[in-house]
């Protein structure tokens, strides 16, 4: 084993097929419980470490018995713990005899691995607009691939199309576009979870052009990318909705044009389908064609309201290649016709009717300023009614005040008057002498 050296510890469940371990049983280590052993010969480890689901990240013992956890270790060591699984990688880690303690999957076995990478299916060619395709990548070790239950959970991958900006191209200026992922689910077009084999989601409604293929699995301690240039072409098939002619002219269809230098016109078959209001669903189905150009008719939209057409393309190529492709979506709304202008007869009641109604508008008028008019001059002949009486009121009492102060002063004067003393009469005294 030649310097630098990685050194892969993977633990398998006893459950996998025996063809899955056979090619690493030369470089088989002891198995003693979880023990494992580094020589002084190994610079860098990584040890992938299947444990039972939802379980605690192991915990490593040291030869000097020394023990590290994902959140308490050196720098020199990066961890990354999932849900079944922990990866780590160990700089010069220390020669001797190293322990795991933690749930790890009972039965497991140590293999040793030199070179750890993905390997990345490129994209067909031709490549179409909108084509569904299947790709694939696995995680290798010295080219094998490796398999683990919840190993998706401890890689990000990723997938982009960097544009070569080639003039004339559509991507010209397009740049980096992000296109998909990879996982290992058994969902979509993934047949098997966690058998190691990584299928893309791809999204490939995207300009046409040059490309480099980007794909990059990743986490803390692994960093793999793989570039594939390719070229992604127009789609060779447009698809128009067009309105028919004539008494039909409500009616519409689907002029395709197919490149039959691209495809294979009697292996060329197109499903699409018509949504519309209160649930409509009815599917047009073309097998085979004859002529690149085609129309298909849609079915009589009879309800008012917005309409959707969806479809795809099931073709070969003159190279033998099989393609489905997405077509794009078309719209198309059915309006109401416009009511009919009215008759002359209809003219008449209806200017009839406005004239009886603008005269009952201006009789309801008359009375409503009438009512208005003498409620008005009523109220004036009250509220001047009451400020004449105010008035006479006021008049009276300032009479009254006047007639009583002039009273007063005329009393108040008299008594004056008549007690002046009459110096003349005697004294009380003199009267008893």
């Amino acid at each position: 084993m030649t310097l630098p050296m990685r050194l892969f510890a993977l633990l398998l469940c006893c459950c996998l097929p025996s063809t899955a371990l056979a090619v690493t049983q030369a470089t088989q280590a002891a198995e003693l419980k979880n023990r494992f052993r580094i020589d002084h010969m190994v610079d860098s480890v990584t040890l992938l470490i299947k444990r039972d689901y939802g379980s605690a990240p192991v915990i490593l013992i040291l030869p000097d018995g020394s023990k590290w956890y994902p959140s308490r270790h050196p720098d020199t060591v990066k961890w990354v713990d999932g849900l079944s699984g922990d990866m780590i990688t160990i700089a010069n880690p220390m020669p001797g005899p190293w322990q795991l303690l933690g749930r790890v999957t009972q039965g497991s076995t140590i293999d040793k691995i030199s070179k750890l990478e993905i390997q990345v299916e490129p994209l067909p060619q031709p490549l179409f607009q909108g084509e569904r395709v299947k790709l694939v990548a696995k995680l290798m070790g010295d080219a094998q691939r490796l398999r683990m239950p919840g190993l998706d959970y401890l890689f990000e991958w990723s997938a982009r199309f960097i544009s070569t900006h080639q003039a004339g191209d559509e991507n010209f200026a397009s740049g980096t576009l992000i296109v998909g992922s990879y996982s290992d689910d058994g969902e979509g077009l993934d047949e098997r979870p966690d058998d190691g084999v990584f299928t893309a989601k791809l999204n490939l409604n995207q300009p046409w052009g040059d490309y480099v293929f980007e794909v990059k699995a990743h986490n803390s301690v692994f960093d793999r990318q793989v570039n594939l240039p390719f070229s992604l072409s127009p789609s060779p098939v447009t698809v128009t909705l067009m309105q028919l002619d004539g008494t039909d002219k409500d009616r519409r269809k689907l002029h395709l044009e197919i490149d039959d230098t691209q495809l294979v016109l009697a292996q060329t078959h197109v499903r699409f389908e018509l949504f519309g209001p209160a649930g409509l669903r009815l599917p047009i189905v073309q097998q085979g064609f004859s002529e690149a150009s085609s129309d298909l008719l849609l079915p009589q939209a009879t309800e008012f309201g917005s309409y959707r057409v969806t479809g795809f393309l099931a073709s070969t190529t003159p190279a033998g290649r099989e393609v489905v492709i997405d077509l794009p979506e078309h719209f198309f709304n059915l309006i109401a016709p416009p009511d009919p202008p009215p008759s002359a007869a209809e003219l008449a009641r209806i200017a009839a009717k406005k004239a009886q109604a603008a005269e009952a508008k201006a009789k309801d008028d008359a009375i409503f300023w009438i009512i208005t008019i003498n409620i008005s001059l009523l109220l004036l002949g009250v509220l001047g009614l009451v400020i004449w009486r105010k008035r006479q009121n006021l008049a009276q009492a300032l009479a009254a005040a006047e007639q009583k102060a002039q009273a007063s002063a005329a009393v108040s004067k008299a008594p004056l008057a008549s007690q002046e003393i009459d110096l003349t009469l005697p004294d009380e005294d003199d009267l008893d002498d």
